[in-house]
């Protein structure tokens, strides 16, 4: 008798190859789908008629088998292959692909989902996105841009907006200084009068009149000194200003500087005005030959005297010109004094100017002399002199100091010299802190015979402001960004998510997966920890998808839904055949 069960077990072979089919074909249909995993469909038999459930072996008889007949064929489920897939290299650094476990994380309406297509790209606001739009989740830094793990945020990467400076904290020097030169002696000297041979004195009507037998002293006021063309009449007045310009320092320029003359202006105020101004460092002690560096009143004969640091690179040369009286207007008056030299500035020496920054990026220009104050058995001994006119001290002195070398030419002590820079009411951070080296890995300061002196800056770790112009994702998922000043700082890390079981993951389409109820929690960690692999930056995973495999499995699904057809046509025929009995 034909069967029936025939024609429904060569249905179900039918339904499931043709449901088999659908996997394949979604398969094939996102063969070029970025980090695509394929799926396999799995099938099990349907339950069985038992007709016998078979007997045990006895005395006389053997035993049984089980006697059953199928029913047919039923889909068991789908498997997805998270395998890799091929890297490809697309040379956009915003484009990133795992190479190996986990997933990236990103923000979908509130909700986290996971991904392994990296191919993001950057936003209206600077977040990183997927092609959907879902912000790219990871760890931010701090002020100081140290990433930051443990909490999850947006990825911003600002390019073009954010900005940055870096205050300079060490600099290093490196060269020879001439230890065969001639120790210095003195220091330039100039004495101001009011004439080649006369000094000042004070208005007959002085209310601060000057001890008898001086013509002038420190206490005394400006207003008070007389005119040398008209004795009766003072030499400065209220709101005039003291001008000094074109003075030099060694083969420098001073910068101009003013001092604003007011009614209880004292001749002191004047000194202090010409001493910072020509940049007199003051706290060296007396040089060799006697004087100390400074501006020195002669009270009877009212003439001042400058005394300069030693060293040709401090020797000074300041003109009558030099020094102008204005107006309240600005506009020149006289050159109110008379400049002659005395004596130069001797002494072996060099002098470098080095830049570094503040909080703000701001430069800061300073100069560094090194003076070859002595000589003995024990080697040699250099005086260096800091001096900054963008420190906000009215003077510019920032530092002064010795330095040993031994009779090999080497520093005695390596040790750094830290110099401290004012920035009071500049918005920078102040004061500025520096730590100056002269022996440093390949960089060292030398003291041996030579034809002169050189010395120069050869590094400075400060940067002025500069702009994120490009950045780059390293194999941990730290994004590094590239400066238009040369800084480079972390600007985040990419964070991923790994899962006990991974083919538990529900698939939510647009290459997104969420927690199922077999997946396990996600476990957020960096890349390379927990068994996640490393992010290639700068390319994109292909899909896993093997398409000759595919085909192989089509063929064969092909032929069971064939032969499972086949099985219906020959249940028919013998349906048939039994119909024809009945005629």
């Amino acid at each position: 008798m034909a069967s029936m069960t025939a024609l429904f077990t060569g249905l179900s072979g039918m339904n499931a190859n043709a449901r088999r089919l659908d996997v394949i074909g979604n398969n094939i249909a996102n063969a070029n789908t970025t980090a695509f995993k394929s799926s396999r469909m799995l099938f099990s038999t349907q339950f069985s008629n038992t007709l016998s459930a078979g007997t045990a072996p006895a005395t006389i008889t053997g035993g049984t088998n089980p006697y059953q007949i199928g029913l047919g064929v039923q889909i068991a489920g789908t498997q997805r292959d998270f395998n890799g897939g091929s890297i490809s290299a697309t040379g956009d650094p915003r484009d990133l692909a795992l190479q190996g476990k986990g997933f990236f994380i990103v923000d979908h309406g509130g909700t986290q989902l996971y991904t392994r297509a990296g191919s993001f790209r950057q936003n209206a606001d600077n977040d990183l996105v997927d092609i959907s739009g879902n912000r790219v989740m990871g760890y931010g830094v701090d002020s100081n841009f140290n990433v930051t793990p443990g909490v999850l945020r947006p990825l911003n990467i600002p390019v073009g907006t954010l900005t940055l400076a870096q205050a300079t904290q060490n600099v290093r020097f490196a060269g020879n200084l001439k230890a065969d030169g001639t120790p210095a002696t003195s220091g330039a000297s100039v004495v101001l009068g009011g004439s080649p041979t006369m000094g000042f004195g004070l208005i007959p009507s002085a209310t601060v009149p000057a001890n008898p037998g001086d013509a002038m002293e420190t206490g005394s006021l400006l207003v008070e000194i007389a005119d040398p063309l008209a004795a009766a009449s003072p030499l400065f007045a209220p709101g005039q200003s003291i001008q000094v310009r074109n003075a030099e320092k060694g083969s420098r320029t001073i910068p101009t500087q003013e001092y604003s003359v007011t009614a209880g202006s004292t001749v002191q105020d004047l000194m202090d005005f010409f001493r910072d101004a020509l940049g007199l460092n003051t706290s060296t002690g007396a040089n060799p030959d006697g004087p100390t560096p400074g501006v020195a009143l002669d009270p009877v004969t009212g003439k001042l005297t400058i005394t300069g640091n030693t060293g040709t690179v401090n020797d000074l040369a300041i003109d009558s010109n030099d020094i102008r009286l204005l107006d309240a207007s600005g506009n020149p008056v006289r050159s109110p004094f008379d400049a002659t030299k005395g004596a130069s500035a001797t002494g072996e020496s060099v002098r470098t100017t080095f830049v570094s920054y503040d909080s703000l990026g701001s430069p800061v220009v300073s100069d560094l002399s090194m003076v070859l104050e002595s000589k003995s058995n024990a080697g040699t001994v250099w005086r260096y002199y800091v001096d900054s006119n963008d420190d906000s001290d009215p003077s510019p002195n920032v530092a002064t100091g010795t330095l040993q070398f031994d009779t090999d030419g080497q520093l005695s002590n390596t040790a750094g010299v830290p110099i401290h820079i004012d920035r009071a009411n500049t918005g920078a951070a102040t004061t500025l802190d520096i730590n100056m080296s002269f022996s440093q890995g390949s960089d060292v300061l030398t003291a041996l015979a030579s034809q002169e002196s050189q010395i120069a800056a050869t590094y400075q770790d400060g940067a002025p402001k500069g702009t994120l112009s490009a950045f780059g994702v390293g194999a941990d998922g730290v994004i590094v960004g590239s400066f238009t000043n040369g800084m480079i700082r972390d600007l985040g890390q990419v964070a991923v998510a790994t899962f006990a079981n991974q083919e538990g993951l529900v698939d939510e389409g647009d290459n997104l997966f969420r927690v199922g109820a077999n997946s396990g929690n996600a476990v957020v960690t960096s890349p390379g920890n927990f068994g996640t692999g490393q992010i290639v930056g700068g390319a994109l995973e292909l899909s896993n998808v093997d398409l000759g495999q595919e085909f192989i499995n089509m063929i064969l699904t092909s032929t069971g839904y064939t032969a499972s057809s086949r099985v219906i046509r020959t249940a028919d025929e013998l349906l048939q055949q039994l119909m024809v009995l009945g005629r």
